[in-house]
């Protein structure tokens, strides 16, 4: 199963950002992504989703990844039932 809806808020240049997308492309994963340095209400609703301006986080079918790595984002979404 796939996610319904995917949010990924990013920052370009961000190699963590780089390799989530790289990952969820491999997967094929679809997504929206937030640039959270050129947009201000991207940047706002990460920091209220998440409490913290780091990214990538992801909004994942409402539930919350702030600041991770791909690994992580694995575990993440086989905990909630998602296919990888």
């Amino acid at each position: 199963m796939k996610p319904k809806t995917f949010r990924l808020f990013i920052k370009p240049g961000c190699p963590w950002c780089v390799e989530a997308r790289e990952w969820l492309d491999h997967h094929d994963y679809s997504y929206e992504v937030l640039d959270v340095s050129g947009d201000p209400n991207a940047r706002r609703e990460m920091l209220a989703l998440t409490g913290q301006s780091k990214a990538p986080s992801a909004e994942i079918d409402g539930h919350v990844l702030p600041d991770f790595g791909a690994d992580e984002l694995e575990i993440f979404l086989k905990k909630h039932g998602y296919s990888v």
